[in-house]
């Protein structure tokens, strides 16, 4: 398995610190507002990049932070008239309930940074006592002066950063790039006890601390979105091995950028859609398979045009699934001739999967057994052991790794009376044709259409699927 490393720029081989199991940290959301179509690609990528090394047997430990105090956080409850906390806790709630309409598993964790503010505290202490960070009347900098290798992440260097640095209100800075670890307390804000008096963390110092408290000092897997690498990743790296000495991340992944009907997504356009929103209109199934279609590291547009394509790329998939179910219940045919290696389909979704995860080519190799599959099932030259691997090899790729449809909808809640209905109503024409009665058996077959209902004869028998 090979993975892009944003660290190197370049792909490298996936070796974990401690086979087989793969620490993994994702930058999870600022719990201030609902999150955007754009954050929802990060956490639906990494996602299912966790779920492949976990099919690749892999015991991963998936953390996802939730930053729960913070300036945004603070600016939404003084307009509102409450407090940081309640916003906080109605946007964390929000968060869940999306992730699960999104299908993302859950993490190991999600440690809050109100809950971590000791272990911050001891992390700036170690800084300072190793001369990196200091203290001005109550706010605490780090001084990237002392991390010769600030800028390695993102590629920027440290002069030109200095030239086009704006000095911020506080001048008392010895460089206007260090950035805040400790935060002095203001009227009316939340605030800790310190070392150096009442205030609260800086955003950066959070995630390093949180990281290193739920998965040691040294991680595997860093993930998050193109926007996070400079500057909150770059400080993250700063910090973490400004402490400690040692490499925080052995490899960071970072998502693409997302645009709005070609234009870059922003407020100010008026083109920034939350997840929920987007939710209202298009299902989980079509949100995950249109991010599918585009490699994560790459630009993706999104537009309604191209999200009504997912939804019927959906529903051709779940068309399949159901003509396979039901040719799997009259399917009698047993001889070996009609045997159907899948092998090769499984080798080259591996082989897309262990290329930077492929999801693109992944995708592909699913339609071309779909295609093949139809073929075989149209010419009665597929057995009932073929059908039923290719619904499993169906169901691992599809539902256990990339998340896209949900089996346990499609096959095992329990079936509505419905369908029994139409298999009854399905062997009353089987009796009609027998009696060679086609005019009244093709009105049946005409009235099922006409409610939705698709009758497909073959040479095995009858099965329907149903309009979406």
């Amino acid at each position: 398995m090979i993975v892009f490393n944003t660290l190197t720029k370049k792909k490298e081989e996936f070796i974990p610190l401690n086979p087989p199991f793969v620490t993994m940290y994702m930058c999870g959301p600022t719990v201030y507002d609902y999150f955007h179509i754009g954050n929802a690609r990060s956490f639906i990528m990494s996602d299912i990049i966790r779920r492949y090394l976990e099919y690749k047997n892999y015991q991963v430990k998936f953390i996802m932070n939730l930053t729960d105090i913070e300036d945004k956080i603070i600016k939404k409850a003084n307009e509102q008239n409450t407090t940081a906390k309640e916003v906080s806790e109605f946007f964390s709630n929000a968060f869940f309930e999306d992730l699960k309409k999104l299908r993302v598993k859950k993490a190991n964790e999600y440690p809050k940074a109100t809950a971590h503010v000791d272990d911050m505290i001891q992390l700036i202490k170690e800084l300072e006592d190793k001369g990196i960070a200091y203290n001005i009347d109550g706010d605490v900098y780090y001084d990237i002066k002392k991390f010769s290798d600030y800028g390695k992440l993102s590629g920027k260097k440290l002069d030109e950063l200095e030239i086009g640095a704006r000095v911020e209100v506080s001048e008392q800075k010895r460089n206007p790039l260090d950035f805040a670890l400790w935060k002095k307390a203001k009227e009316g804000e939340p605030s800790w006890d310190s070392p150096w008096g009442k205030g609260r963390p800086g955003w950066h110092i959070e995630c390093s601390a949180m990281s290193s408290k739920h998965l040691g000092d040294t991680i595997d897997i860093h993930a998050g979105g193109n926007d996070l690498i400079f500057p909150h990743h770059e400080n993250e790296i700063a910090q973490s091995e400004g402490a400690k000495e040692k490499q925080f991340v052995r490899y960071w992944i970072h998502f693409g950028f997302l645009n709005i009907q070609n234009e870059k997504m922003s407020k100010s356009l008026g083109n920034f859609f939350t997840a929920r929103d987007v939710l209202k209109y298009y299902s989980a199934d079509a949100i995950r398979f249109f991010f599918c279609q585009t490699h994560y590291r790459g630009p993706l547009n999104f537009s309604n045009d191209l999200l009504d394509a997912a939804e019927k790329g959906v529903e051709k998939i779940k068309n399949f699934i159901q003509r396979l179910n039901s040719e799997i219940e009259v399917n009698k045919i047993q001889d070996k001739i009609f045997d159907f290696n899948i092998s090769n389909y499984k080798s080259e979704f591996e082989n897309s999967m262990d290329d930077d995860f492929n999801t693109p080519k992944a995708i592909a190799v699913i339609f071309e057994l779909i295609k093949d599959t139809n073929k075989l099932i149209d010419n009665n030259q597929i057995n009932n052991t073929s059908l039923v691997q290719v619904r499993d090899f169906i169901k691992t790729t599809l539902d256990d790794v990339l998340g896209i449809i949900s089996f346990e909808e499609l096959f095992y809640k329990e079936k509505p009376l419905e369908d029994d209905l139409i298999k009854l109503i399905i062997e009353l024409r089987d009796e009609l044709k027998k009696e060679k009665n086609y005019q009244l058996a093709d009105k049946i077959r005409n009235s099922l259409n006409e409610l939705g209902i698709i009758l497909q004869d073959s040479k095995t028998g009858t099965t329907f699927k149903k309009k979406l």
